[in-house]
């Protein structure tokens, strides 16, 4: 498994895709699969192959005025080891690329393995160029939302797997319940400061979790709104995020992107929480009228309305969904069978 060469698979998650590529992984070894994954750490039992992500070029290469940030600079070359070392091995029966980068899809003909890529974001102008030039020889596509996948312009059919949540970690505390929460990365596109303005709308606390990937975003909107009620808790581990969800009537989720899945939305429903958000993207795959409101992406006023609504829906119905649809089982039995099927 190709996972992120910059941030580690390990909890806790960087974000959603770091924590699809260890569970994943631990669910395939659990499974009775020798998994490798190539990135800086492995669940137990996997194999890890660390990746020099922290490589700079010289200050002669850095004049260069086509010069890209550094760290792009670092994620080339983390990908270009991988798959230079993918070129020439043939122990593996088939690779599955977790990551978000356009190297492994571009090198899907030398590769000595099939290749199975996850389309874990909208289309970028880098992943569009690969897969313009690759065609039918980038390998077995998959989105992990219907919504993903008909952004994508390929020319093979793309296979759906919805991503999926251990629901022994995310679940109800069966304590009392109070205030809304909002739970992710911290970035504009997800839009906390919008969740902050609806719970204030409300009346209602907020509590806010995840790691602050914008740290610019994070001092100028952010901090000035934290208070009594409205409280940052800084970026927990899953069992302590997990409490903290439980804790809530509601939670936010407040995407002005088109987000390719949602994870907190399933993580939220495991722990018993309604939602109320913004159909964006894949939320309305996710929410319906048991589990949770939709409102226009950016309607404040409205999402605001929905929070009481939302609050007041069943904790058990809500559970019993997430169990239904994005148990974390579920998502890697598919995996299962589609990179079986593919090294056949």
């Amino acid at each position: 498994m190709i996972a992120s060469v910059r941030f580690s698979a390990g909890p806790p998650f960087a974000g959603g895709l770091e924590a699809h590529s260890w569970h994943l992984a631990a669910g395939l070894r659990a499974r009775g699969h020798e998994v490798t994954l190539f990135g800086p750490e492995a669940p137990p039992g996997c194999r890890a192959r660390p990746v020099p992500a922290s490589w700079r070029p010289s200050a002669a290469a850095r004049q260069d005025l086509s010069m890209l940030p550094d760290q792009v600079v670092a994620d080339h070359h983390g990908y270009l080891q991988v798959v230079r070392d993918l070129a020439r091995q043939d122990d593996f029966d088939v690779i599955h690329n977790n990551s978000a980068h356009y190297l492994p899809l571009a090198s899907a003909p030398i590769l000595r393995a099939p290749l199975v890529s996850t389309l874990h974001t909208p289309p970028t102008p880098w992943l569009e160029s690969a897969l313009a030039l690759g065609g039918s020889e980038v390998g077995h596509l998959v989105s992990v939302s219907r919504s993903n996948a008909a952004r994508w312009d390929v020319a093979q059919p793309v296979e759906v797997i919805p991503n999926g949540v251990d629901c022994a970690t995310w679940r109800p505390h069966g304590g009392r319940r109070s205030g809304a929460v909002w739970t992710g990365r911290i970035v504009t596109e997800k839009a906390p400061h919008l969740a902050i303005a609806a719970a204030r709308r409300c009346g209602t606390t907020i509590d806010l979790a995840g790691p602050v990937h914008d740290p610019t975003y994070f001092e100028e909107v952010i901090r000035p709104s934290l208070g009594p009620a409205v409280r940052y808790h800084g970026h927990l581990g899953q069992e302590a995020c997990a409490e903290l969800v439980a804790s809530a009537e509601v939670s936010l989720v407040t995407p002005t992107w088109p987000e390719p899945f949602g994870l907190v939305v399933a993580e939220s429903l495991a722990c018993g929480t309604p939602v109320a958000g913004f159909a964006a993207g894949a939320l309305p795959e996710l929410v319906d009228e048991e589990v949770g409101r939709l409102v226009p992406e950016g309607d404040v006023a409205a999402l605001a309305r929905a929070l009481p609504e939302a609050a007041a829906l069943d904790a058990v119905t809500c559970r019993r969904v997430a169990e239904a649809r994005f148990g974390l089982d579920r998502m890697v039995a598919a995996y299962d069978r589609t990179l079986a099927a593919q090294a056949s």
